[in-house]
């Protein structure tokens, strides 16, 4: 009888093979090549960039490298060093805490030491590098990566978290092509 882990690995190469085969949507090449290292599915990485940052451009969502949200306002610059200037003004307005930068949207003050300066968080590869990292580690807790995904965005849980499971999951579905479901955790 295979153990709890084997079978959640299988579960979730499982998955990740039937996303492939039924793919409605392939994500970029920088996604898969950042997100297998880290050992998250390149569709995961894409559906919370997508959720994070995505914004509509020629009538399609895309996520946005060069975004921030400060004290709950987002904010899209169409030069990483426009970011980087409103970024560091930011932090020192509101505080890193209310900050989250990037694709990801990684919030300065809980993950600002994974970067070597603040703008730093604004190059896409490096980004995408913590994001996958922070969503590989949650999933390490337990759980599917859509309950990774709620943790992501609110370690604690609760409807925050609940909220944003539900929104991730949509992005999930549509780059899968499968209809997904969230349980209520």
């Amino acid at each position: 009888m295979a153990t709890p882990i084997v079978r959640t690995a299988f579960a979730s190469a499982l998955i990740c093979a039937t996303a492939m085969a039924h793919a409605a949507e392939i994500p970029p090449p920088a996604y898969q090549l950042i997100a297998i290292p880290e050992g998250v599915p390149s569709e995961v990485l894409y559906s919370v960039a997508l959720q994070e940052s995505g914004t509509k451009l020629r009538g399609h969502i895309v996520p946005w490298p060069w975004t921030l949200n400060v004290a709950g306002a987002g904010y899209r610059f169409a030069t990483r060093s426009d970011a980087c200037q409103a970024l560091m003004i930011a932090i020192v307005s509101v505080g890193p805490a209310r900050v989250d930068v990037g694709l990801g949207q990684t919030n300065m003050k809980a993950n600002g030491y994974r970067y070597g300066s603040p703008c730093e968080g604004l190059d896409p590869y490096k980004n995408l590098k913590v994001t996958a990292q922070i969503l590989a580690e949650h999933k390490a807790k337990g759980g599917d990566w859509i309950t990774a995904a709620g943790r992501y965005h609110r370690p604690a849980g609760g409807a925050p978290a609940e909220r944003y499971r539900r929104a991730f999951t949509k992005h999930l579905s549509r780059v899968t092509g499968i209809k997904l479901m969230v349980d209520n955790q």
